[in-house]
Protein backbone atom coordinates (compact mmCIF):
# COMPACT_ATOMS: atom_id res chain seq x y z
CA UNK A 1 0.00 0.00 0.00
CA UNK A 2 1.17 3.54 -0.98
CA UNK A 3 1.81 6.05 1.55
CA UNK A 4 -1.10 8.25 1.74
CA UNK A 5 0.39 10.84 4.22
CA UNK A 6 0.81 13.66 1.51
CA UNK A 7 -3.19 13.87 0.62
CA UNK A 8 -3.07 15.33 4.16
CA UNK A 9 -0.60 17.89 3.58
CA UNK A 10 -3.09 20.73 2.08
CA UNK A 11 -3.88 23.75 4.06
CA UNK A 12 -5.69 21.94 6.67
CA UNK A 13 -6.78 25.15 8.88
CA UNK A 14 -8.33 26.75 5.75
CA UNK A 15 -10.84 23.54 4.99
CA UNK A 16 -13.86 22.55 7.37
CA UNK A 17 -17.37 21.72 6.56
CA UNK A 18 -20.97 22.40 8.16
CA UNK A 19 -20.41 19.19 9.82
CA UNK A 20 -16.52 19.76 11.01
CA UNK A 21 -15.24 22.76 13.06
CA UNK A 22 -10.95 22.47 13.24
CA UNK A 23 -9.09 22.02 16.33
CA UNK A 24 -4.69 22.26 16.67
CA UNK A 25 -2.22 21.55 18.89
CA UNK A 26 1.77 21.78 18.80
CA UNK A 27 3.40 19.00 19.35
CA UNK A 28 7.56 19.07 21.14
CA UNK A 29 8.41 16.69 17.97
CA UNK A 30 7.95 19.00 15.43
CA UNK A 31 4.31 17.39 13.96
CA UNK A 32 0.77 19.16 13.78
CA UNK A 33 -2.03 17.58 15.44
CA UNK A 34 -5.45 18.71 13.58
CA UNK A 35 -8.31 17.58 14.20
CA UNK A 36 -11.97 18.12 13.47
CA UNK A 37 -15.19 18.23 15.51
CA UNK A 38 -17.83 16.16 13.91
CA UNK A 39 -21.84 16.55 14.54
CA UNK A 40 -22.69 12.19 14.45
CA UNK A 41 -26.84 14.01 13.89
CA UNK A 42 -25.90 16.06 10.82
CA UNK A 43 -23.64 12.93 9.56
CA UNK A 44 -26.26 10.92 10.24
CA UNK A 45 -28.78 12.90 7.73
CA UNK A 46 -25.79 13.04 5.22
CA UNK A 47 -25.42 9.18 5.52
CA UNK A 48 -29.35 9.06 4.60
CA UNK A 49 -29.01 11.50 1.72
CA UNK A 50 -26.30 9.61 0.58
CA UNK A 51 -28.23 6.41 -0.11
CA UNK A 52 -31.09 8.74 -1.70
CA UNK A 53 -28.87 10.72 -3.79
CA UNK A 54 -27.11 7.29 -4.85
CA UNK A 55 -30.69 5.62 -5.70
CA UNK A 56 -32.00 8.39 -7.41
CA UNK A 57 -29.03 8.62 -10.07
CA UNK A 58 -28.35 4.79 -10.31
CA UNK A 59 -31.87 4.49 -11.50
CA UNK A 60 -31.80 7.48 -13.57
CA UNK A 61 -28.78 6.42 -15.25
CA UNK A 62 -29.81 2.94 -15.40
CA UNK A 63 -31.99 4.12 -18.55
CA UNK A 64 -29.21 4.96 -20.76
CA UNK A 65 -26.94 2.36 -19.38
CA UNK A 66 -25.15 0.39 -22.04
CA UNK A 67 -27.14 1.88 -25.04
CA UNK A 68 -24.81 4.14 -26.46
CA UNK A 69 -21.25 3.09 -26.75
CA UNK A 70 -19.66 4.85 -29.61
CA UNK A 71 -21.04 7.43 -31.89
CA UNK A 72 -23.65 8.48 -32.04
CA UNK A 73 -23.62 9.52 -28.66
CA UNK A 74 -26.43 11.00 -26.81
CA UNK A 75 -26.43 14.69 -26.47
CA UNK A 76 -28.58 17.32 -24.55
CA UNK A 77 -30.86 16.99 -26.75
CA UNK A 78 -31.84 13.44 -26.40
CA UNK A 79 -32.83 14.61 -22.81
CA UNK A 80 -37.09 14.09 -22.61
CA UNK A 81 -36.85 11.63 -25.25
CA UNK A 82 -37.86 8.09 -25.80
CA UNK A 83 -35.79 5.32 -24.30
CA UNK A 84 -34.14 3.32 -26.99
CA UNK A 85 -32.62 -0.37 -25.83
CA UNK A 86 -29.37 -1.16 -24.70
CA UNK A 87 -26.78 -2.81 -27.14
CA UNK A 88 -28.09 -6.15 -26.05
CA UNK A 89 -31.46 -5.42 -26.88
CA UNK A 90 -33.56 -4.43 -23.63
CA UNK A 91 -35.02 -1.57 -22.59
CA UNK A 92 -35.16 -0.35 -19.00
CA UNK A 93 -37.84 -2.19 -17.38
CA UNK A 94 -39.19 1.32 -15.27
CA UNK A 95 -38.97 4.44 -17.68
CA UNK A 96 -40.43 5.24 -20.76
CA UNK A 97 -38.57 8.54 -21.40
CA UNK A 98 -34.28 9.45 -21.16
CA UNK A 99 -35.24 11.80 -17.86
CA UNK A 100 -35.02 11.67 -14.04
CA UNK A 101 -36.42 8.75 -12.13
CA UNK A 102 -37.94 9.12 -8.46
CA UNK A 103 -39.29 6.49 -6.19
CA UNK A 104 -42.11 8.31 -3.84
CA UNK A 105 -43.16 7.41 -0.36
CA UNK A 106 -45.73 4.83 -1.92
CA UNK A 107 -42.81 3.19 -3.54
CA UNK A 108 -39.25 1.62 -3.00
CA UNK A 109 -35.88 1.91 -4.05
CA UNK A 110 -34.85 -1.43 -5.59
CA UNK A 111 -31.25 -2.51 -5.27
CA UNK A 112 -28.45 -2.59 -7.78
CA UNK A 113 -25.49 -3.82 -8.48
CA UNK A 114 -24.24 -0.12 -7.87
CA UNK A 115 -25.79 0.17 -4.06
CA UNK A 116 -26.14 -3.69 -3.03
CA UNK A 117 -22.85 -4.34 -2.28
CA UNK A 118 -21.76 -1.23 -0.23
CA UNK A 119 -24.62 -2.44 1.33
CA UNK A 120 -23.35 -5.57 2.02
CA UNK A 121 -20.16 -4.53 3.00
CA UNK A 122 -21.51 -1.83 5.70
CA UNK A 123 -23.46 -4.75 7.09
CA UNK A 124 -20.40 -7.30 7.25
CA UNK A 125 -18.63 -4.32 9.13
CA UNK A 126 -21.56 -3.98 11.27
CA UNK A 127 -22.31 -7.58 12.21
CA UNK A 128 -19.06 -8.63 12.25
CA UNK A 129 -18.13 -5.36 14.94
CA UNK A 130 -15.03 -4.67 13.10
CA UNK A 131 -13.90 -1.68 11.34
CA UNK A 132 -11.11 -3.98 8.91
CA UNK A 133 -12.83 -7.15 6.82
CA UNK A 134 -10.49 -10.06 6.54
CA UNK A 135 -10.49 -11.98 3.73
CA UNK A 136 -12.53 -14.73 5.36
CA UNK A 137 -15.29 -12.32 6.31
CA UNK A 138 -15.59 -11.34 2.84
CA UNK A 139 -15.97 -14.41 1.67
CA UNK A 140 -18.28 -15.92 3.73
CA UNK A 141 -20.21 -12.44 3.15
CA UNK A 142 -20.44 -12.57 -0.77
CA UNK A 143 -21.05 -16.81 -0.29
CA UNK A 144 -23.91 -15.50 1.58
CA UNK A 145 -25.79 -12.74 0.43
CA UNK A 146 -24.86 -13.07 -3.38
CA UNK A 147 -26.94 -15.54 -5.23
CA UNK A 148 -24.58 -17.44 -8.48
CA UNK A 149 -26.24 -17.77 -11.24
CA UNK A 150 -27.10 -21.23 -10.20
CA UNK A 151 -29.31 -20.43 -7.10
CA UNK A 152 -30.77 -17.16 -8.75
CA UNK A 153 -34.41 -16.42 -9.15
CA UNK A 154 -35.56 -16.41 -12.61
CA UNK A 155 -36.22 -12.50 -13.83
CA UNK A 156 -39.58 -12.10 -14.99
CA UNK A 157 -37.75 -9.36 -17.53
CA UNK A 158 -35.34 -12.09 -19.03
CA UNK A 159 -37.17 -15.42 -17.82
CA UNK A 160 -34.29 -16.94 -17.00
CA UNK A 161 -31.78 -16.72 -13.77
CA UNK A 162 -30.42 -13.10 -13.08
CA UNK A 163 -27.89 -13.16 -10.39
CA UNK A 164 -27.53 -9.36 -11.08
CA UNK A 165 -23.19 -9.68 -11.17
CA UNK A 166 -21.05 -9.26 -14.09
CA UNK A 167 -17.73 -9.19 -14.89
CA UNK A 168 -14.79 -8.99 -11.95
CA UNK A 169 -17.93 -9.02 -9.53
CA UNK A 170 -18.85 -12.67 -10.95
CA UNK A 171 -15.48 -14.10 -11.63
CA UNK A 172 -14.29 -13.30 -8.12
CA UNK A 173 -17.30 -14.73 -6.68
CA UNK A 174 -16.88 -18.22 -8.60
CA UNK A 175 -13.10 -18.04 -7.68
CA UNK A 176 -14.57 -17.82 -3.87
CA UNK A 177 -17.29 -20.47 -4.55
CA UNK A 178 -15.11 -22.97 -6.98
CA UNK A 179 -11.65 -22.16 -6.48
CA UNK A 180 -11.27 -21.72 -2.71
CA UNK A 181 -9.83 -18.31 -3.36
CA UNK A 182 -9.60 -15.56 -1.21
CA UNK A 183 -9.03 -11.70 -1.56
CA UNK A 184 -6.71 -10.44 -2.71
CA UNK A 185 -5.94 -13.60 -4.64
CA UNK A 186 -9.49 -12.85 -6.24
CA UNK A 187 -8.10 -10.34 -8.64
CA UNK A 188 -4.82 -11.16 -8.94
CA UNK A 189 -4.78 -11.35 -13.36
CA UNK A 190 -3.21 -15.13 -13.25
CA UNK A 191 -6.51 -15.71 -11.57
CA UNK A 192 -9.17 -13.40 -12.22
CA UNK A 193 -8.27 -11.78 -16.28
CA UNK A 194 -11.23 -9.25 -15.82
CA UNK A 195 -9.79 -7.53 -12.74
CA UNK A 196 -9.47 -4.40 -14.87
CA UNK A 197 -13.03 -3.74 -15.22
CA UNK A 198 -15.06 -1.24 -13.33
CA UNK A 199 -16.46 -3.50 -10.99
CA UNK A 200 -14.23 -2.07 -7.51
CA UNK A 201 -15.65 1.49 -8.67
CA UNK A 202 -18.67 1.17 -7.37
CA UNK A 203 -18.73 -1.31 -4.61
CA UNK A 204 -16.47 0.56 -2.31
CA UNK A 205 -16.71 4.15 -2.00
CA UNK A 206 -18.67 3.87 1.14
CA UNK A 207 -15.48 3.03 3.00
CA UNK A 208 -14.68 7.25 2.16
CA UNK A 209 -17.97 7.99 4.08
CA UNK A 210 -17.42 5.07 6.84
CA UNK A 211 -13.35 7.20 7.38
CA UNK A 212 -14.92 10.66 8.11
CA UNK A 213 -11.62 13.34 7.08
CA UNK A 214 -9.20 10.42 6.87
CA UNK A 215 -8.74 9.14 3.85
CA UNK A 216 -5.58 7.19 4.84
CA UNK A 217 -8.07 5.02 6.85
CA UNK A 218 -10.41 4.93 4.45
CA UNK A 219 -8.09 3.23 1.87
CA UNK A 220 -6.76 1.24 4.55
CA UNK A 221 -10.80 -0.30 5.43
CA UNK A 222 -11.37 -0.65 1.49
CA UNK A 223 -7.83 -2.23 0.28
CA UNK A 224 -9.44 -5.80 0.75
CA UNK A 225 -12.92 -4.94 -0.69
CA UNK A 226 -11.17 -3.33 -3.96
CA UNK A 227 -8.77 -6.42 -4.51
CA UNK A 228 -11.25 -8.61 -4.31
CA UNK A 229 -12.39 -7.56 -7.88
CA UNK A 230 -9.51 -5.26 -9.13
CA UNK A 231 -5.80 -4.60 -9.20
CA UNK A 232 -3.39 -1.98 -11.26
CA UNK A 233 -4.98 0.50 -12.62
CA UNK A 234 -8.78 -0.37 -11.80
CA UNK A 235 -7.29 -0.21 -8.33
CA UNK A 236 -6.30 3.46 -8.33
CA UNK A 237 -9.71 4.68 -9.96
CA UNK A 238 -12.03 2.92 -7.29
CA UNK A 239 -9.22 4.41 -4.87
CA UNK A 240 -9.68 7.36 -6.29
CA UNK A 241 -13.57 7.94 -5.45
CA UNK A 242 -12.87 6.53 -1.90
CA UNK A 243 -10.49 9.63 -1.53
CA UNK A 244 -13.50 12.22 -2.02
CA UNK A 245 -15.67 10.42 -0.08
CA UNK A 246 -13.69 10.58 2.71
CA UNK A 247 -12.88 14.18 2.36
CA UNK A 248 -16.48 14.98 1.60
CA UNK A 249 -16.98 16.18 5.02
CA UNK A 250 -14.46 18.22 5.38
CA UNK A 251 -14.86 19.93 1.78
CA UNK A 252 -14.84 23.73 2.73
CA UNK A 253 -18.96 24.86 2.80
CA UNK A 254 -18.05 28.42 2.10
CA UNK A 255 -17.41 27.79 -1.27
CA UNK A 256 -19.78 27.04 -4.02
CA UNK A 257 -20.47 23.34 -4.76
CA UNK A 258 -18.43 23.83 -7.64
CA UNK A 259 -15.16 24.05 -5.98
CA UNK A 260 -16.05 21.89 -3.52
CA UNK A 261 -16.27 19.16 -5.62
CA UNK A 262 -13.27 20.14 -7.97
CA UNK A 263 -11.46 20.44 -5.10
CA UNK A 264 -12.15 16.94 -3.99
CA UNK A 265 -11.33 15.92 -7.02
CA UNK A 266 -8.07 17.20 -6.49
CA UNK A 267 -7.12 16.04 -3.55
CA UNK A 268 -8.04 12.50 -5.13
CA UNK A 269 -5.43 13.26 -8.48
CA UNK A 270 -3.08 12.87 -5.76
CA UNK A 271 -3.39 9.03 -5.54
CA UNK A 272 -3.07 8.14 -8.72
CA UNK A 273 0.04 7.71 -10.35
CA UNK A 274 1.46 9.93 -12.62
CA UNK A 275 2.96 7.59 -14.84
CA UNK A 276 -0.31 5.16 -15.35
CA UNK A 277 -3.30 6.00 -17.53
CA UNK A 278 -5.92 6.75 -15.32
CA UNK A 279 -3.91 9.82 -14.09
CA UNK A 280 -3.08 10.99 -17.55
CA UNK A 281 -6.95 10.41 -18.44
CA UNK A 282 -7.81 12.88 -15.07
CA UNK A 283 -5.29 15.04 -16.46
CA UNK A 284 -7.13 15.08 -20.20
CA UNK A 285 -10.33 15.54 -18.92
CA UNK A 286 -9.66 18.36 -16.59
CA UNK A 287 -7.75 20.26 -19.44
CA UNK A 288 -10.55 19.84 -21.64
CA UNK A 289 -13.15 21.24 -19.48
CA UNK A 290 -10.46 24.18 -18.38
CA UNK A 291 -10.30 25.22 -22.06
CA UNK A 292 -13.70 25.25 -23.33
CA UNK A 293 -15.29 28.48 -23.47
CA UNK A 294 -18.66 26.81 -23.49
CA UNK A 295 -19.29 25.08 -19.95
CA UNK A 296 -22.66 23.76 -21.54
CA UNK A 297 -20.71 21.65 -24.50
CA UNK A 298 -19.80 19.11 -22.53
CA UNK A 299 -20.12 16.86 -25.68
CA UNK A 300 -16.91 18.05 -26.82
CA UNK A 301 -14.68 16.35 -23.78
CA UNK A 302 -16.75 13.08 -24.09
CA UNK A 303 -16.36 12.74 -27.96
CA UNK A 304 -12.82 13.59 -27.18
CA UNK A 305 -12.37 10.96 -24.73
CA UNK A 306 -13.79 8.71 -27.23
CA UNK A 307 -11.78 9.70 -30.21
CA UNK A 308 -8.36 9.37 -27.91
CA UNK A 309 -8.87 6.35 -25.40
CA UNK A 310 -11.60 3.93 -27.72
CA UNK A 311 -10.82 4.76 -31.10
CA UNK A 312 -6.78 5.75 -30.38
CA UNK A 313 -5.99 4.01 -27.62
CA UNK A 314 -3.77 6.61 -26.12
CA UNK A 315 -1.54 6.61 -22.85
CA UNK A 316 -1.19 3.28 -22.45
CA UNK A 317 -4.83 2.58 -22.19
CA UNK A 318 -6.26 -0.53 -23.78
CA UNK A 319 -9.97 -0.66 -24.63
CA UNK A 320 -11.64 -3.81 -24.11
CA UNK A 321 -15.08 -3.47 -23.50
CA UNK A 322 -17.41 -0.51 -22.35
CA UNK A 323 -17.58 -1.49 -19.20
CA UNK A 324 -13.75 -1.24 -18.59
CA UNK A 325 -12.65 0.22 -15.47
CA UNK A 326 -10.53 3.33 -17.65
CA UNK A 327 -13.40 4.65 -20.36
CA UNK A 328 -15.88 4.66 -17.68
CA UNK A 329 -13.08 7.02 -15.45
CA UNK A 330 -12.74 9.08 -17.86
CA UNK A 331 -16.61 9.33 -18.23
CA UNK A 332 -17.43 9.88 -15.41
CA UNK A 333 -15.03 12.97 -14.69
CA UNK A 334 -16.94 14.72 -17.85
CA UNK A 335 -20.17 14.48 -15.04
CA UNK A 336 -18.13 15.90 -12.48
CA UNK A 337 -16.38 18.92 -13.96
CA UNK A 338 -19.35 19.90 -16.44
CA UNK A 339 -21.94 19.24 -13.45
CA UNK A 340 -20.46 21.79 -11.42
CA UNK A 341 -21.64 20.50 -8.24
CA UNK A 342 -24.97 20.69 -9.48
CA UNK A 343 -26.81 17.33 -8.40
CA UNK A 344 -29.20 17.62 -11.29
CA UNK A 345 -26.86 18.67 -14.15
CA UNK A 346 -24.22 16.24 -12.70
CA UNK A 347 -26.84 13.37 -13.25
CA UNK A 348 -28.06 13.98 -16.55
CA UNK A 349 -24.64 14.67 -17.92
CA UNK A 350 -23.75 11.23 -16.61
CA UNK A 351 -26.64 9.71 -18.14
CA UNK A 352 -26.02 11.19 -21.27
CA UNK A 353 -22.56 10.58 -21.36
CA UNK A 354 -22.77 6.69 -22.31
CA UNK A 355 -21.06 3.65 -21.72
CA UNK A 356 -22.04 2.07 -18.65
CA UNK A 357 -23.88 5.11 -17.63
CA UNK A 358 -25.34 4.22 -14.31
CA UNK A 359 -22.18 3.90 -12.31
CA UNK A 360 -20.46 7.32 -12.84
CA UNK A 361 -24.33 8.65 -12.14
CA UNK A 362 -24.67 6.58 -9.15
CA UNK A 363 -21.41 7.44 -7.51
CA UNK A 364 -21.79 11.16 -8.00
CA UNK A 365 -25.78 11.33 -7.20
CA UNK A 366 -24.31 9.58 -3.71
CA UNK A 367 -21.22 12.12 -3.11
CA UNK A 368 -22.57 14.97 -3.75
CA UNK A 369 -26.10 13.81 -2.20
CA UNK A 370 -24.14 13.44 1.02
CA UNK A 371 -22.67 16.95 0.72
CA UNK A 372 -26.09 18.79 0.21
CA UNK A 373 -27.61 16.34 2.88
CA UNK A 374 -31.55 15.38 2.39
CA UNK A 375 -33.08 18.67 2.66
CA UNK A 376 -30.79 19.86 -0.31
CA UNK A 377 -31.94 16.90 -2.58
CA UNK A 378 -35.05 17.91 -2.22
CA UNK A 379 -34.65 21.88 -2.96
CA UNK A 380 -33.01 20.73 -6.61
CA UNK A 381 -35.55 18.76 -7.17
CA UNK A 382 -38.47 20.73 -5.64
CA UNK A 383 -40.13 17.41 -4.54
CA UNK A 384 -40.52 16.22 -1.11
CA UNK A 385 -41.91 13.23 -0.86
CA UNK A 386 -39.16 10.93 -1.53
CA UNK A 387 -39.17 7.56 -0.42
CA UNK A 388 -36.70 6.43 2.32
CA UNK A 389 -37.36 2.88 1.79
CA UNK A 390 -34.42 0.10 0.83
CA UNK A 391 -35.39 -3.04 -1.10
CA UNK A 392 -31.71 -5.07 -0.93
CA UNK A 393 -33.55 -8.71 -1.79
CA UNK A 394 -34.15 -7.49 -5.27
CA UNK A 395 -30.84 -8.42 -5.70
CA UNK A 396 -29.35 -9.76 -2.30
CA UNK A 397 -30.12 -12.73 0.19
CA UNK A 398 -30.10 -13.52 3.77
CA UNK A 399 -30.36 -9.71 5.14
CA UNK A 400 -32.32 -9.43 8.30
CA UNK A 401 -35.89 -7.78 7.14
CA UNK A 402 -35.58 -4.56 9.25
CA UNK A 403 -38.95 -3.33 8.10
CA UNK A 404 -41.36 -6.22 8.06
CA UNK A 405 -44.61 -3.69 8.62
CA UNK A 406 -43.63 -2.11 4.86
CA UNK A 407 -42.44 -2.96 1.76
CA UNK A 408 -38.36 -3.51 1.50
CA UNK A 409 -36.27 -4.50 4.07
CA UNK A 410 -34.25 -1.71 5.57
CA UNK A 411 -34.57 2.36 5.06
CA UNK A 412 -32.02 5.31 5.10
CA UNK A 413 -32.87 6.21 8.51
CA UNK A 414 -32.00 2.62 9.50
CA UNK A 415 -29.02 1.92 7.51
CA UNK A 416 -27.74 5.26 8.57
CA UNK A 417 -28.03 4.67 12.21
CA UNK A 418 -26.01 1.84 11.62
CA UNK A 419 -23.56 3.42 9.75
CA UNK A 420 -22.80 5.98 12.78
CA UNK A 421 -22.36 2.66 14.44
CA UNK A 422 -19.47 1.39 13.00
CA UNK A 423 -18.38 5.60 12.42
CA UNK A 424 -18.04 5.10 16.08
CA UNK A 425 -15.54 2.17 16.44
CA UNK A 426 -13.20 3.17 13.46
CA UNK A 427 -12.69 6.70 15.42
CA UNK A 428 -11.98 5.08 18.53
CA UNK A 429 -10.10 2.20 17.50
CA UNK A 430 -8.52 2.98 13.51
CA UNK A 431 -8.03 7.08 14.38
CA UNK A 432 -7.65 7.31 18.28
CA UNK A 433 -10.54 9.75 18.34
CA UNK A 434 -13.00 9.69 20.89
CA UNK A 435 -16.72 10.19 20.71
CA UNK A 436 -18.35 13.22 23.06
CA UNK A 437 -21.63 11.61 24.09
CA UNK A 438 -23.00 14.63 25.63
CA UNK A 439 -22.61 16.78 22.44
CA UNK A 440 -22.95 14.27 19.96
CA UNK A 441 -19.95 14.32 18.48
CA UNK A 442 -16.46 12.33 17.35
CA UNK A 443 -13.39 13.98 17.54
CA UNK A 444 -11.20 12.86 15.18
CA UNK A 445 -7.12 13.72 15.45
CA UNK A 446 -5.44 14.03 12.07
CA UNK A 447 -1.47 13.78 12.28
CA UNK A 448 0.22 15.56 9.71
CA UNK A 449 4.06 16.46 9.12
CA UNK A 450 5.15 19.85 9.05
CA UNK A 451 6.87 20.51 5.95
Amino acid sequence: MKKIIHFLSFSIIFWCASTATPLYADEPDDTITAGYVISRETYARQLHSFWLGQSIANWTGIVTEMVRTSPPFFTDADWGKPTEPSVWGFYAPHASTNDYYFANTSKVWGADDDTDIEYMYQHLLHTNMTSILTPEQIRDGWLKHIYTNETAPISPILFERENFLWVSNEKALYLMKDKGLLPPQTSEPEHNNVHDMIDAQLTTEIFGLLAPARPDIALKMAHLPIRTTAKGEAEEIAEFYVVMHALASIADNSLPMKDRVHWLAHQARKRLSDENYPAKMYDFVRDSYAANTDKNNWEQTRDAIYQRYQAEQRDGYVYKEPFDAGINFAASLVSLFYGEGDIKDTIKIGSLTGWDSDNPTATWGGLIGFMLGKKGIEEAFNKTNFSDAYWIHRTRRNFPDYTPNRDGEDSFPMMAKRGLAIIDRVVVNEMGGNIDATKNNWHIPIHDKRN
